[in-house]
């Protein structure tokens, strides 16, 4: 399998994981819950709710344009931007573990901005994904 094959299947995977993380909560309330509950909460009042509906709908605009091989460079460092913020304000502080060793840890986080950093050197190699 080539690099540019290996490149569609991350692209996809990191697209499927950004819309099944997105979508629902705009749907069952997630986002208000964040953006009210938490944000807020924690200092971005009265701008909490509106935040929360950047970052959910930052992630699907990043997963069609992972999908479709446009803008993939801007998307993931925005994207990887919302992930470092979230290991910041809410992950660091649990660990390292998502399961298993702890709860809500770093490393969910950390992988998929090493795939989307993989993503993006494979795009600067002059590698174009299918």
């Amino acid at each position: 399998m080539s690099a540019v094959h290996s490149t569609f299947i991350l692209r996809v995977a990191v697209a499927i994981i950004l819309f099944t993380h997105s979508v629902p909560g705009m749907f069952n309330g997630g986002v208000h819950a964040f953006g009210k509950l938490y944000l807020d909460a924690v200092g971005f009042a009265p701008f909490g709710l509106a935040i929360a509906w950047m970052v959910k709908l930052s992630h699907v605009v990043c997963a069609i344009l992972l999908l479709i091989n446009k803008y993939v460079k801007p998307a993931a460092i925005i994207t990887i931007a919302v992930f470092i913020a979230g290991i910041v304000m809410v992950h660091f502080k649990e660990g390292w573990f998502v399961v298993g060793g702890g709860r809500n840890g770093v490393e969910y986080n950390f992988l998929l901005i090493c795939v989307l950093l993989t993503i993006m050197l494979q795009e600067k190699a002059g590698e174009k994904s299918l």
